[in-house]
C-alpha cells in the first residue's frame, strides 16, 4: 500500500498495540489489592497482556506515579533472605485517578465495541 510516497507494511497485531498506556491503570489496580513490591507486580502484569513489558519502563512509571502523588513507596527491611525492597502504597489520590481511569476504559469498550459491531455486520452483508 503506498501513501504520500511512503510504503506503509501491515506490521501485524503487536504492532499496533499500546501496551505502556495500558500499564498505569494495571498498577494501580493491583496496588488497589494492598502494597507489593516490584516483583509480584511484574509477574502480575501478564494478567494484563503485559507480560512481555520491559522491567525498566514499570519502575519508571512507579516513579512517575509516585511524583504525580497516586502511590508512595518505602523500603521494606524486614525481610528473611535478601537486601531491602522498595514496597509500593496506593494513595487516596492513586484510587480516584484509576476510578477515572476505569470511566475512560469503559468509555473506550464501547467504542470499540461498536466498531466491532459495525465491521462484523459489513462482513456478514458482503458474504450475502
Amino acid at each position: 500500500m503506498q501513501g504520500g510516497g511512503q510504503t506503509h507494511r501491515w506490521r501485524g497485531r503487536a504492532g499496533f498495540r499500546q501496551p505502556v498506556r495500558f500499564l498505569e491503570p494495571a498498577l494501580l489496580l493491583l496496588l488497589w489489592g494492598g502494597p507489593v513490591h516490584a516483583y509480584p507486580l511484574l509477574a502480575q502484569l501478564g494478567e494484563f497482556g503485559l507480560a512481555e513489558i520491559d522491567p525498566s519502563v514499570v519502575y519508571r512509571a512507579l516513579r512517575d506515579m509516585e511524583e504525580k502523588g497516586w502511590v508512595t513507596s518505602a523500603w521494606h527491611k524486614e525481610q528473611a533472605q535478601g537486601p531491602p525492597r522498595r514496597v509500593y502504597h496506593l494513595t487516596p489520590e492513586g484510587r480516584e485517578v484509576l476510578g477515572w481511569w476505569v470511566q475512560e476504559l469503559e468509555e473506550t469498550r464501547k467504542i470499540i465495541d461498536g466498531f466491532l459491531e459495525r465491521y462484523n455486520r459489513r462482513r456478514q452483508e458482503e458474504s450475502r
